[in-house]
Parts: C-alpha cells; structure tokens; sequence
C-alpha cells in the first residue's frame, strides 16, 4: 500500500510538473505590442489586451472563482488544441491555406457538403468550435447548453454571406432591369431570405438575429455600393425579417461589412431603424454596428443619435472593434491600437452613461440632448469589458437610471471573459442587494451546412492568425484551467 501511495504520488508530481512547465512556457512567449498595428494585431471583431495587462483587482462584485470551470471539459480540451494551432505559425500557415481553397472552391470532392470525410472532420473541429449547428434541432442543442452554463442569450447569424473585394465594386451591374433579375431573385435573394427568417423562428424571445445583407448577392452588393435603396425583392424580404422578429421579440443586429458597402448599409439601418424602433418607447428591434477602429465612427454615430433625437426612435447601437483591418483602406483606420482602444472605451462610456464626451462629441448643429439607446457591447478585451462593468455597478449603487446594455463575444472566442461575466451575474443574482448590476453575457455565433460556414470560419481563423497575442492569451487560459482541474483531481483523490 506504501508502494502505490509513493507511486501515486510521483505520477501526481510527474504531470503537474508536465502541465506546469507547458503553462509557464506559454506564458513566458506573451509579448505586448500597441505602438502600432503590426500583423499580431487582431484584424477583426477585437483588438484585445493580453490577461497580463487586465486590471489587477476585478471591480466591484466581479467574481473571483475560476470563469472558466463552468465549461465542459471536451470543450476546454477542444479549446486548447485549436488556439495551440491558431497561435503557432508554423500550423497556422498551411491550415489557413487549406482552409481558403475550401472556401472558395467549387469542386466536390473539396466541399464539406458533398464529401463525407471532409465533413466529418471539420464538424468535429473547427465548425464545433465555432458554429451552432446545421439545423434547427442542433442549434437548439447548442444554445440550450449556452443558456444552461449561464448565458442570458445568444446572437444567432445564417452563415451564407458574399466578401466582395475592393477591385470587384467598380464592376457591379445592377441585375433589376434584365434578364438577370428573375436569377438574381431565385437564386440569390430567396435563398437569403429564407435562411434568415428560420434563423428568427429559431431564435427565442429576447435573443438577437444577426443580418448580413451582403449574403443576399450581387444585387444586394450593388444597391449598397451604389447608396440606392434595396431592390423591390430584397425591400420585401427584409421587411419580413423585420415584421417577423418585431412580432417574436428578436433583436436584429445589421453588421458592418467592407467600407465598399458600409455607407448604404448605414443609410438603410437608420430608415429601417425610423421604422421598427418608434413601436415601443426605449426598446430598438434594428441595431446597427459601429466599428471602432475607424476613425469616422464617432461623427456617423454621433449624426445617428442626433437622427434619433430628431425623429423620435431608440437607436440600436452594436459596438465593436473593427471585423476588416485587412481589407478597409489603411487610412481610414486609427493609426495604432491604442487610438482603437481610446475610441472603442470612449464611446462605450458615453453610450453607458448616455452623454457625450471626449470621444463621442454631438453632431455639429445637432441636439445635445442623449435620445434613448439600446447597446450590444461586442468585444474580447478584459479591460475595457471590466471598465464598463465596474462604471455600471457604480450607476447601480448611485441609484442611476443605466442604458439596456448586453455583453457579446464569439462562440468558441474569449471564453475567460464571457465565463466571468456569467459568474459575476450569478453571483449578483444571488445576492441580496437590490443596487448591484447584473451583467448579461451573449454568445454569437452562425449557423448553416459545413460548405455554408466554411468562409464564417476561414474569417475566424485569419483572424487568430493576426491576432496572435489574443489567441495565446485565450490558449494560456484555457492551459491554466486545465492545470488547475488536473490539480483539483489530485487534491479530491487524496
């Protein structure tokens, strides 16, 4: 019995020491760059700060409990093994290369929905990482396993889109006036239109939608690039995702897309906007986004709250870093990362206390009276996530009216700041203090066929790979829960 407790306890040793040395290993290789945008800088929803540089002290009722030991341990291991590959280089290159010629193929053999291999193992990887499902009953599954941990909701997105490059938009033919509008509609609108509106039938009440409306095709990529209004099929069709999510209680976010497009699609956000978010006072069903990294978005956004000052509706703000820093034109974007993360906390604090500021200034010769707003606030940086929370637990304890506010990130993304948000909220839900704020946690994420998610998951993996510093901190975390699970393992079995 002596000999087995000798060598249990040498086999303990043996590999917390195994974990503990790969833990500090990946920790010793975090380096903090924010001079400026180099190609560790993340090029997409997030800028992040490393967990090295959040704040020392969580704020006031954050938890101090482990965020992460509410996940599942498949999904730590899965975690881990992807953000190891997203945050070496010498994987990543060759991964990125594949998965590019499969997202842009049109052979069969190369397709996840025709090739059964291919399918299986990009299901079991990468698209269960990262989206919901391919039907309604495994979307159903997956949310309710995200409501189950502790999350108020989700963000739901149909995968189908269309990245149109810069070169392409002075070559767009309008498809209204000729043979190609009956093709246009059949082919590319229709299917658009109806993937959307299951994607509002499966959401519930108080969950989000959101809206590409690049996905709808050449058309649609016309009349945005061109500042028209929609065509009179897609008018109809989105006026049906908006007359059904009105009807279910479904928010829906209109996402930022290329800068090619991004004018029309301000300008039908905020008509669309006048129209949905007057029916009930306070509550906006149509958000926009708002790209912080650029360094125009605090005067559009502030012309929009003056519009919505003007003419009497809440505006639906979704704030984000920035989802195109490799295809926007490099000078309309915040020359460093630090210029990013000023703007991006800035205009949250402004939303959050809903008065201008620094950042965010009111319109020249608009109103300086704040209209009504309601904010997703998409990101992956602990600190500016952290500086919000404490800022509103303050608005909270001061007995101040607060903006309708929600936290976001992306499935299979910054789990170690989604997982604290969903403890702090259990741990202030379960309090006894009326003057706490509780923070609600939403996961986005997109769902349709393997073939259809394939350009939803080349973009999260370019991302990763510009994002290296991100990645690490997330594969780091997901290390440090691992070690402490294995820990805890010992301890119970001694």
């Amino acid at each position: 019995m002596a000999g087995l407790t000798k060598n249990s306890a040498r086999l303990q040793s043996s590999i917390l020491c195994s974990i503990s040395i790969s833990s500090r290993c990946l920790s010793s290789r975090t380096v903090l760059r924010q001079s400026s945008y180099a190609p560790e800088h993340p090029s997409s929803e997030e800028l992040s700060l490393p967990v090295s540089t959040t704040l020392s002290h969580p704020p006031p009722n954050m938890p101090r409990a482990a965020p992460l030991s509410i996940l599942p341990l498949n999904s730590i291991i899965r975690s881990l093994a992807i953000t190891s590959i997203s945050s070496s280089r010498v994987l990543l290159t060759p991964s990125l290369a594949i998965m590019s010629k499969l997202a842009h193929s049109q052979s069969p053999i190369l397709s996840p929905d025709t090739n059964p291999v291919l399918r299986y193992f990009l299901k079991k990887t990468f698209y269960r990482q990262f989206c919901a499902g391919e039907n309604a009953a495994e979307v159903k599954q997956t949310v309710d396993g995200l409501k189950s941990i502790g999350f108020k909701g989700v963000i739901l997105g149909y995968a189908r889109e269309v990245v149109m490059e810069e070169s392409q938009s002075g070559s767009l033919e309008s498809s209204a006036k000729d043979e190609a509008a009956e093709a246009c509609i059949r082919d590319e609108i229709i299917p658009w239109a109806r993937g959307t509106l299951e994607t509002v039938r499966i959401a519930s009440p108080g969950d989000y939608v959101a809206l590409k409306f690049t996905g709808a095709g050449s058309q649609a990529l016309y009349d945005l690039s061109h500042q028209t209004g929609p065509s009179p099929a897609l008018k109809e069709a989105i006026d049906s995702i908006c007359d059904l999510a009105a009807a279910r209680d479904v928010r829906l976010l209109f996402d930022a897309e290329q800068q090619a497009v991004q004018a029309g699609i301000d300008m039908w956000t905020l008509n669309y906007m006048r129209k949905y978010n007057k029916q009930t006072p306070g509550k906006a069903v149509v958000y926009g986004t708002y790209q912080a990294y650029l360094k125009a978005t605090p005067s559009i956004l502030a012309s929009h709250l003056a519009a919505a000052q003007k003419d009497g509706f809440t505006l639906g703000v979704k704030l984000v870093r920035g989802a195109y820093l490799g295809s926007d034109p490099r000078h309309l974007i915040h020359d460093t990362k630090a210029d990013t993360d000023n703007a991006y906390n800035g205009i949250a604090a402004s939303l959050a206390q809903r008065s201008y500021g620094p950042v965010l200034r009111p319109a020249q010769g608009g109103d300086t009276t704040f209209p009504p707003v309601n904010v997703v606030l998409a990101g992956h940086n602990h600190t500016s996530v952290r500086k919000i929370q404490a800022l509103r637990t303050e608005q909270a304890k001061n007995g101040e009216e607060q903006t309708e506010l929600v936290y976001a990130q992306l499935q299979g993304m910054a789990d170690e700041v989604s997982c604290e948000l969903v403890q702090a909220g259990k741990a202030e839900a379960g309090g006894t203090s009326t003057l706490v704020d509780i923070p609600k946690a939403y996961k986005y994420l997109v769902w349709g066929t393997t073939g259809e998610c394939m350009k939803y998951l080349l973009r999260r993996a370019q991302e990763n790979k510009d994002a290296v510093q991100r990645t690490r901190d997330g594969r780091n975390a997901m290390a440090g829960e691992l070690l402490r699970r294995v820990k805890a393992m010992f301890v119970f079995a001694s």
